[in-house]
C-alpha cells in the first residue's frame, strides 16, 4: 500500500520508507510465527494474509474491480490458509 501511495503523494520517499518499515516489521513477524509452526505452514500464512489483506485494501481504498472470480479467489486464499493451519500439528 505504502508503494501505491507513493505514486500519489507530492512526497513519494515518506510511503516508500513506510513500506520498507512494514516490509521488515512483516518479516520479523513471520520469524517469529515459524518458530512455533512449520516454516511452509508459516509461509504461507504470511503470503495469504498479504494478498487477501491487499485485495481488500484494494476494493477500500482504491476503488479497485471487485467480481465474483476476484472475490472467489480471495476465498481460496482464505480458506487455503484456514486449512494450512488447522492441520499443523502443534
Amino acid at each position: 500500500m505504502g508503494f501505491k501511495l507513493s505514486q500519489e503523494s507530492p512526497r513519494p520517499w515518506l510511503w516508500i520508507l513506510v513500506a520498507i518499515f512494514s516490509m521488515a516489521l512483516s518479516g520479523a513477524f513471520l520469524w517469529i510465527a515459524q518458530k512455533s509452526i512449520p516454516i511452509g505452514t508459516a509461509y504461507a500464512i504470511w503470503t495469504g494474509i498479504g494478498a487477501a489483506g491487499t485485495f481488500l485494501l484494494g476494493l477500500a481504498a482504491f476503488n479497485d474491480p471487485a467480481s465474483t472470480g476476484r472475490f472467489l479467489g480471495f476465498a481460496l486464499i482464505l480458506g487455503g490458509v484456514i486449512i494450512l493451519k488447522l492441520s499443523s500439528p502443534q
